[in-house]
């Protein structure tokens, strides 16, 4: 790190991170190589609070399954129908008369390029979205029987692996939770001590799967708190895992050191679409990637910024090009807090020399 870059000079970050309205706290996890380590927080947040992950959750996801892969368990460009009851897979895309449930690979799932609509984000036949109705604090469960329900009454968005197309959806992850489930025959929280937790040594980390549970920091939606302990619990694959800014650092290091698979495997999953919604970034296989112009850092472009974002404004990325670590969270869901966050990680990396 540059002498800009100090203690005072971080706290100043992470303190600006909860100026914008309605970010009520943050926390910053900051590691370059095996040199520098910091963690600071703001307002309602400490260092070491435990809070949603969210969305990061699916990059533990990508984990577990490049591990089947290595092992031989699954191949990416399996049909889902390998590993998925008819139940499931009856009726689950069907565009314009036709059916390609049986077209959809484990890589279109990863990758968001199966079609499949959002269940999150969709319009129910009620005309409202279960996004909309979470944020208003109706707190109920979407398993994925609830989720196919719907999923199943809604037009897919383009054929499995269309050129050029990719949608963000939540379904595609409640899928590969199961699938998961179905190979190792444990139940996705069991998966995620075994293969991550445990092999980490994270004693920090866990899948929230008590209603009464409090621990967790709570979420705000603008200025409203949340309290969504039905809905937390029912999405273990899709973000219902529990950390701290350090042990998520943890696993976000070792993810690029190659602990869970064949480091030369990152680049495979550099395969980038690029999204608008929510939020504009790249999606390639299990990995995200900023939006970082060039005219953010003219003189020494930022170059790839990899990871993963969660909708509670939580965050993990890693730049390779300065092998600068960014965790954290800022506990928002309106999108402040992924701005404030997406602001704190390009300030430290330009100013880095």
């Amino acid at each position: 790190m540059t002498k800009k870059v100090d203690d005072a000079f971080l706290q100043q970050i992470v303190n600006q991170m909860i100026k914008k309205k309605n970010n009520f706290g943050a926390v910053l996890c900051v590691e370059q190589g095996n040199d520098f380590s910091w963690v600071g927080s703001a307002g309602n947040l400490k260092d070491d609070d435990p809070y949603f992950i969210a969305s990061v959750t699916k990059l533990y996801v990508t984990a577990v399954i490049l591990k089947l892969k290595t092992e031989k368990q699954l191949d990416l460009d399996d049909s889902i129908s390998n590993y998925l009851s008819e139940d499931i897979i009856g009726g689950l895309h069907v565009l314009d008369g036709v059916d390609y449930s049986k077209d959809i690979t484990i890589k279109h799932l990863i990758s968001n390029t199966s079609g499949l609509p959002d269940y999150f984000a969709y319009k129910q036949p009620n005309g409202k979205t279960v996004a909309a109705e979470l944020f208003k604090g109706i707190d109920r469960s979407w398993k994925l029987d609830e989720t196919l329900t719907l999923v199943k009454q809604l037009k897919p968005k383009f054929k499995p692996g269309q050129r050029s197309k990719v949608n963000y959806s939540d379904t595609n992850y409640q899928l590969l939770g199961r699938i998961i489930e179905n190979i190792t025959t444990m139940s996705m929280r069991d998966v995620f001590q075994t293969f991550i937790f445990d092999e980490l040594g994270l004693s920090k980390t866990y899948v929230y799967f008590d209603v009464n549970d409090t621990n967790p920091s709570p979420i705000y939606y603008k200025s409203k708190k949340l309290d969504l302990p039905h809905y937390m619990t029912s999405i273990t694959p899709e973000g219902g895992i529990v950390s701290t800014a350090d042990e998520v650092m943890i696993f976000l290091k070792a993810f690029f050191s190659g602990c869970f698979f064949q480091k030369e495997e990152i680049e495979m999953l550099k395969r980038w679409n690029r999204i608008y919604f929510p939020g504009q970034f790249y999606f390639g296989i299990g990995l995200e990637k900023l939006w970082t112009p060039r005219f953010i850092s003219p003189f020494r472009p930022i170059q790839e910024v990899l990871g993963f974002w969660g909708q509670s404004g939580a965050f993990a990325f890693y730049n390779p090009e300065r092998d600068v670590y960014f965790t954290g969270t800022v506990n928002q869901l309106s999108g402040l807090g992924h701005s404030a966050a997406y602001q704190a990680m390009i300030r430290v990396l330009k100013t880095i020399s």
